[in-house]
């Protein structure tokens, strides 16, 4: 993972020897050489991903008009429009991988996708069904996760599929991330972005929580505090971004995920990758 920016890039290779030394671990070994039962772990996998991006836009030269990210993602997005420096940003994915960590181990949950029904079946499903269930992740239309405690997750899919999905697949997950389980990390992660400083960015960023641009750092940090207990408006931010005169979207970091997701809602619109 990214072993081709540190071997060939020398600004990407101090940056990721930079967060090294920031963490007080070599993350780098894990992510060129650790199992994979090693990267699925929250603490691991979400600074990896956070360095991953980082490493590629410390390699090439970008000034956005526009930034989104998808859950973990929008905090690469405040580092690529000026919003966090990079060694905030690493510090905020730290300590937010650390507080889901301990989130999830206290109340055992998952997620699970569900294919094939609109957003309004899905939502009313889930307050059906006794215990907590939400919808938590909105990735492109019929393509909707949710999220909730283990006994309400295995009801609310089969109540879905009775009602018409293709498919409500449990997803390998370790726990109910945005969903309200989460309100022990997001009111320790709160005080951490209280105390961090953070500056008007050179463009709008469309944040998960509401899917509307802002550049207001007060308004950013308010929004950024909601989303670990608030679903991704993914498709809504998609679509905002489009009709707001977005003419091409670049994913920055590991994978195609991101493209994939663009070409649900609109096949023809242009997306590359870094």
């Amino acid at each position: 993972m990214a072993k081709d920016l540190y071997d060939g890039n020398e600004n990407a290779r101090h940056l990721m020897e930079q967060a090294n030394a920031m963490l007080g671990y070599r993350l780098t070994d894990i992510m060129f050489a650790g199992s994979e039962d090693a990267l699925k772990e929250t603490h691991v996998t979400q600074p990896a991903i956070f360095l991953h991006s980082m490493a590629l836009l410390a390699a090439y030269t970008i000034k956005p008009q526009m930034v989104a990210g998808h859950s973990l993602g929008e905090l690469s997005a405040l580092v690529a429009c000026g919003c966090l420096d990079f060694k905030d940003g690493l510090l905020l994915v730290k300590q937010r991988a650390e507080a889901m960590q301990k989130a999830c181990e206290a109340s055992p949950s998952t997620m699970a996708a569900v294919l094939g029904l609109d957003d309004e079946t899905i939502e009313k499903t889930c307050a059906e069904v006794d215990g907590i269930v939400v919808a938590a992740n909105y990735n492109s239309p019929g393509q909707v996760v949710i999220s909730g405690t283990h006994e309400a997750i295995d009801a609310a899919c089969a109540l879905l599929t009775e009602r018409g999905a293709k498919r409500a697949l449990k997803l390998p997950v370790g726990g109910a991330f945005h969903s309200p389980l989460m309100e022990p990390a997001r009111a320790q992660l709160a005080t951490a972005i209280a105390a961090t400083e953070f500056s008007r960015p050179i463009c709008p960023i469309y944040q998960n929580a509401t899917a509307q641009p802002t550049t207001d750092p007060v308004r950013i940090k308010e929004n950024l505090n909601a989303q670990l207990t608030a679903p991704v408006k993914w498709t809504q931010i998609m679509i905002a971004m489009i009709a707001d005169g977005c003419t091409e979207m670049i994913e920055v970091g590991p994978g195609k995920v991101l493209q994939g997701l663009v070409k649900k809602i609109d096949r023809q619109f242009p997306t590359a990758s870094l």
